[in-house]
């Protein structure tokens, strides 16, 4: 007996590939909640703890390198659950973050398992952290291998989804320029509960805020007169490295 009927569309998956244990949250955590709220899912790649370089207050405080880990694992995991996210680590080691073929094929596996339709990572220039710039070279080179039919990793080939380079901490050292401002309004919240699951980086709270704060001033100002957007929009800026393909101008 044959039937009509189609099965149901999977829901679409944002892969997000991040260096540290917090990178998702401060740049992408809006995006990401944005996602998860739609149904949709999302997959955190987090390439390192941040263990080495991003845990100062935890080193000042006599902790050793497996219990830095360990907290920042708790923080990173507490954060991706308040956003509705799933998170993988891959415990790669940080500062420094060396792009090598091994890591490159766990990404190539991320990219066949999830199957995304979007990818969010880091811009591939920052002279202030070399960490951010190799997880995004990595991020780039296993989606064209992903793509490839011959290469030697389990789970179907991809298409070629979109990528966005999140905002960095220093955008005018970075090359960054918005080219995307995205509306956060509606999850501002949920992004700073995500936010102060970070205590090891509690100093960030507020820098993220005011930045939200300030696209979203921008946002409300591309977006034109008049059309009703709250009075405080909260807004992530993000940058495009392929062109959109589209079939109408809008």
């Amino acid at each position: 007996m044959t039937h009509d009927e189609t099965a149901p569309a999977p829901p679409r998956s944002t892969l997000v590939i991040t260096a540290h244990a917090g990178d998702f949250v401060w740049r992408a955590g809006g995006a990401i909640a944005l996602a998860a709220s739609r149904g949709e899912r999302v997959t955190i790649a987090c390439l390192t703890y941040g263990e080495r370089g991003e845990s100062a207050k935890a080193w000042r405080q006599g902790k050793t390198l497996e219990e830095i880990k360990g907290i920042r694992r708790e923080e990173a995991e507490k954060a991706a659950a308040t956003l509705g996210a799933e998170i993988v680590f891959f415990d790669a080691g940080d500062y420094p973050l060396l792009a090598t073929p091994e890591l490159t094929d766990q990404l190539v596996g991320a990219y066949r398992k999830t199957q995304p339709d979007v990818v969010l990572t880091h811009p591939l220039e920052d002279p202030y952290n070399g960490d951010h710039p190799a997880a995004a070279r990595m991020a780039l080179d296993a989606r064209v291998l992903a793509q490839a039919i011959g290469y030697p990793a389990e789970g179907e080939i991809i298409g070629a989804p979109p990528v966005f380079f999140f905002e960095p901490h220093q955008p005018e050292m970075c090359g960054f320029k918005p080219e995307v401002l995205l509306d956060i309004t509606e999850v501002w919240e949920t992004k700073r509960r995500a936010m102060e699951c970070l205590a090891a980086q509690q100093h960030l709270w507020d820098y993220y805020t005011d930045l939200a704060i300030r696209r979203g001033v921008q946002l409300k100002r591309n977006a034109g007169p008049n059309l009703g957007l709250p009075h405080t929009t909260y807004a992530e800026a993000y940058m495009r490295p392929y062109p959109q393909i589209t079939g109408e101008l809008a």
